[in-house]
């Protein structure tokens, strides 16, 4: 292990979209759209909390978006205010504006042995975190459109609670909690990928706009876990039959408009101020390692909100859910266990 992991240099790695949030919900719903300012702002909470946890290093991800030029200039001020913040290492790679930096960064830093990853981003960028280092426990912030896997918290917390992990405060067993994904693989293995949250099957044949927007072209939804709360395709499950993040199994429903199949017609939010009737053929659990084979003929998979996937005729597509996939940093475990055990305590008078 580099000295980047080792346990006497607390390190952790940043992974920040600078582009999500951009994609053609901005137009056709009333999504917001989170600006470099708001972005850069998020990163010196986050940072700040976790050096004043004992993080000495944090490894980041270089971008040609403007959220690294301005960080630099923002730690400018903050350092002369003596806020504690750890020595920020961009990592030496060229940044293309597409996912393959954030697949290069989380290789890099998985390489380097960082205790964890804090992700920036939308549902699709977590995703690509997870598909190249399953082993780093990761800790979202919500900056995307339709996020249900990333929690909706201050990023002050968030850093705390990795900074306590990551400095060794906490133990794996205390703060890490076990995640669920979707396997999809096309024609036995041939092509692979991942959902943390949704695959959808759309009758589309091609990638064109990324983001699922259109109802009458989806085929069927495949869930890892289905939130009433959420937003998105997975409310479509959230509101038919709900299934917790730490729950076994998933959902697989079929959609349909078609009135000889439709079983249910459903009001769901699936974007920000976008709710839609949708047709529900039908729906059943989706246990832990049994392959689902879908029944359409040709279209593209949809990995949590975008499409990612296309299949023909004669192709076997096959989506299979995995428990204990991945680890995530349970910010709110990690709290409670500080607060109980008086961790963030500087000193103690007898009583």
């Amino acid at each position: 292990m580099s000295e980047a992991g080792s346990s006497c240099t607390p390190c952790i790695g940043v992974i920040a979209n600078p582009v999500s949030a951009r994609d053609i919900r901005r137009i056709v719903a009333n999504a917001g759209n989170l600006q470099i300012t708001d972005r850069v702002s998020m990163l010196l909470r986050v940072l700040g909390a976790a050096g004043s946890m004992g993080v000495k290093k944090v490894l980041m991800m270089p971008d040609s978006g403007g959220v690294s030029a301005m960080l630099l200039r923002s730690l400018q001020r903050e350092l002369q205010l003596q806020h504690n913040f750890p020595q920020i290492e961009f990592l030496d790679m060229s940044p293309t504006t597409t996912v393959n930096d954030t697949f290069l960064a989380a290789r890099m830093m998985r390489d380097a042995g960082v205790k964890a990853i804090i992700v920036l981003g939308g549902d699709g960028t977590h995703r690509a975190v997870v598909r190249e280092c399953r082993d780093v426990p990761i800790a979202g912030m919500s900056t995307g459109t339709n996020n249900a896997f990333p929690d909706m918290r201050e990023p002050t917390i968030t850093g705390i609670a990795v900074g306590l992990y990551a400095s060794g405060k906490l133990s794996p067993a205390q703060a890490l909690v076990q995640n669920k994904l979707i396997e999809v693989s096309i024609n036995e293995g041939e092509r692979r990928d991942i959902a943390l949250v949704d695959a959808v099957i759309s009758t589309d044949r091609f990638i064109g706009a990324r983001a699922l927007w259109k109802m009458e072209n989806l085929a069927a939804v495949y869930l890892t876990f289905a939130d009433p709360q959420a937003i998105g395709l997975s409310a479509i499950g959230g509101l038919l039959q709900p299934v917790g993040r730490r729950e076994p199994g998933g959902l697989a429903i079929t959609l349909s408009d078609d009135p000889l199949l439709c079983r249910v017609q459903l009001l769901a939010p699936i974007a920000p101020g976008m709710v839609r009737t949708v047709g529900i053929a039908h729906w059943e659990a989706m246990p832990a390692n049994q392959p689902f084979t879908v029944a359409l003929g040709a279209g593209v998979v949809a990995l949590d909100g975008e499409r990612e996937m296309t299949f023909d005729s004669g192709d076997r597509v096959q989506l299979t859910l995995v428990e204990k996939a991945f680890p995530t940093v349970d910010v709110a475990a990690c709290m409670q266990f500080a607060a109980c055990n008086g961790l963030l305590r500087l000193s103690s008078q007898p009583t």
